[in-house]
């Protein structure tokens, strides 16, 4: 996947890095994309597909502070987990993330939270892995669903007042 687009989620790799770059827009201001991605209680409303159900076991999302947090579909659980290395509100996060069935891959993700004015916010995330392969195995493992999905999902949530 080169660039793909769906709905208003764009998915880049980059062919010199092994990056992958997810660029949406969403109406609503930096302030609630924000807090939709560090409290807790909206995240497992949105994050990932829809049909997968979520257990945050730890989620401490400052400067400094770690998460983890399981999926759960048909039986089975996958567990991811990180640190929170930078967190300045409705700016930016950066962040380590580690799907534990692979424990050796850490990625190293940034999200930047960019107001557009008018209530509305571009946000921008960064994985940055170790290798192309572990690159291509990330996109190739259903991530460009989950993230389009969970998006949709997060609109829902940033629909309704807070």
């Amino acid at each position: 996947m080169t660039n793909a687009r769906t709905s208003e989620t764009q998915i880049d790799v980059d062919p010199t890095v092994p990056l992958v770059r997810i660029t949406r827009e969403f109406d609503a201001p930096p302030e609630k994309v924000f807090r939709a991605h560090t409290d807790r209680d909206l995240i497992v409303q949105w994050l990932g597909p829809r049909r997968h159900t979520m257990r945050v076991d730890s989620w401490d999302c400052r400067t400094g502070g770690s998460y983890r947090y399981v999926h759960s579909s048909d039986g089975d659980e996958f567990a991811f987990r990180g640190t929170f290395h930078e967190v300045r509100p409705s700016e930016l996060i950066v962040q380590t993330f580690t799907f534990e069935g692979m424990p050796d891959g850490v990625a190293l993700e940034k999200l930047v939270f960019q107001d557009l004015g008018g209530g509305r916010t571009r946000l921008t995330a960064t994985s940055l892995v170790d290798s192309f392969a572990d690159r291509d195995a990330f996109v190739a493992s259903g991530m460009e669903d989950g993230v389009i999905q969970g998006y949709e999902r997060l609109d829902g949530v940033l629909a309704t007042p807070s």
